[in-house]
């Protein structure tokens, strides 16, 4: 009887690992030893309950996983979903001693690769289990390029080499292969949605519609029909059928940013789109498939709001089947001097100033200074300091002057008036000094000055007509 060696190219890479799951724990057994008599450089291990094998794909990363359909408490295709998600690119074989075409097709359709009848047939098992082998290292081949991908794709976005933001690179690329729902969690301006954006750059989806959705922007009146759409006459001012932002990402994907503030009806209808892929206008009678993935985002603890039920545990499960944390700027504090000095590297270019640099010690100071705004803040930051700074090299004292604006006595304001009032006169002279220089660079080019400086348009608009500024005469004759 021939063996059945692996192919060369395993000779330099690490053992590879099996993982064989049957509740008859000598079947398990004598499975193992037949396989590592064919397959001897493996890894192979085996459990007697599924329940032990959810603990052992915790603690270890396997290739393939052989498991049995029907068992106690767990069934086998429970275990498949829930290995699935906790090792995507794992390799599942099913076994059953029924062998019913019914449930090996249902656990085909749920994400396994293949399955065996009981009594096992050797040759037939050795095949399999090779195919399986030779496709779980073409799966790790393809995600070792798409992490080299990811930091390509991800270096203008989520910049840093500290292990956090390796941990998160890696991540991104592993979760881009598949097609599971993604929950993004992280604090406010640490870059959920350019996380969003990496995984949808990456999939399979790169190329078909990405649908981004502010959910805490629209009112919770209309968010529904935003969402879902609506037919004619669904509501007041109804006048036409409107598709929704859920049809418009079909086939591609679609990001609902801040989702743990939608209202519970809305939280209800979006179940459903999770559990059967259909979406059901506002007011219509019948139900539209739609081919998607969503990715949710959260500053919010789900967790919490489940508790003081603002938010329904059984969506919450639905949407974390893929958690991602994003870390905030504390935790990987070793990055920001080199997300500094990439965003003043891109700032100086959108101001054609040429380009500066940053002092040891601004650099230093960046480091050691707290920024609950996290890598939001910084960028805005490190924005006004390129706009502040003539020359081209940051000092210490240009930090100064946009920490504390101008100084109160160069401004004329009396030191010893009221503390509210002396402050309300410095932020306006600084206000003013900001938006004047800004619009001196783009020549007038509001939408431009906005763009640079992170602020509304609109808001800018009025700041500029709050403090009487004469945009035409920074424009070019």
């Amino acid at each position: 009887m021939n063996r059945h060696p692996l192919p060369a190219e395993y000779s330099d890479k690490a053992q590879q690992a099996v993982l064989i799951v049957d509740d008859q724990r000598d079947f398990a057994v004598g499975l193992s030893r037949l396989i590592l008599s064919q397959f001897p450089q493996l890894n192979c291990r085996f459990c007697s309950s599924a329940e032990e094998a959810l603990q052992e794909l915790e603690r270890t990363d396997f290739d393939v996983l052989i498991t049995d359909l029907r068992m106690p408490k767990i069934s086998g295709q429970d275990l498949l979903t829930a290995a699935l998600s906790m090792q995507p690119s794992l390799t599942v074989i099913m076994l059953t001693a029924y062998g019913t075409v019914e449930t090996a097709v249902a656990a085909l359709k749920e994400g396994a690769y293949d399955f065996l009848t009981k009594p096992i047939d050797q040759d037939h098992l050795f095949r399999i289990v090779g195919k399986a082998l030779e496709r779980s290292r073409l799966l790790q081949e393809n995600a070792r390029l798409r992490e080299k991908a990811a930091e390509c794709a991800c270096s203008d976005l989520l910049v840093g080499e500290s292990p956090a933001m390796r941990r998160l690179h890696k991540t991104i690329a592993a979760v881009a292969a598949s097609d599971y729902t993604v929950l993004i969690l992280g604090e406010s301006g640490t870059g959920k949605e350019l996380v969003a954006r990496s995984i949808q750059a990456l999939s399979a989806r790169a190329n078909a519609p990405f649908v981004i959705v502010n959910c805490p922007s629209i009112p919770d009146t209309l968010l529904e029909s935003e969402l879902f759409g609506h037919v004619k006459g669904a509501f007041t001012g109804a006048d036409r059928t409107r598709k929704g932002l859920f049809v418009a990402a079909d086939r591609g994907t679609i990001l609902l940013d801040e989702i743990g503030d939608i209202p519970a009806g809305v939280q209800a209808k979006l179940l459903r789109v999770l559990q059967d892929g259909e979406v059901r206008p506002v007011g219509a009678n019948t139900a539209a498939r739609v081919n998607l993935r969503i990715l949710a985002s959260t500053n919010r603890n789900l967790e919490a709001k489940i508790t003081d039920q603002s938010f329904r545990e059984d969506l919450y499960f639905r949407l974390n089947v893929l958690p991602i944390h994003v870390p905030p700027l504390r935790e990987r504090t070793e990055d920001i001097p080199l997300i500094a000095s990439h965003f003043l590297m891109n700032i100086c270019r959108e101001l054609a100033s040429g380009q500066k640099e940053f002092s040891p010690e601004v650099l230093s100071y960046l480091t050691c200074r707290q920024w609950p705004g996290n890598v939001r803040e910084l960028l805005n930051f490190v924005r006004r300091l390129a706009v502040f700074c003539t020359g081209d090299r940051i000092e210490m004292a240009h930090v100064r002057l946009v920490e504390s604006g101008p100084s109160i006595e160069q401004d004329g304001c009396n030191p010893f008036s009221p503390y509210k009032e002396t402050k309300q006169a410095v932020l306006a002279e600084f206000t003013r000094s900001y938006v004047r220089r800004i619009l001196e660079h783009t020549h007038g080019n509001i939408s431009e000055a906005a763009r640079i400086s992170g602020i509304e348009r609109f808001t800018l608009q009025k700041i500029i007509k709050r403090m009487n500024i004469d945009t035409e005469s920074f424009r070019k004759g």
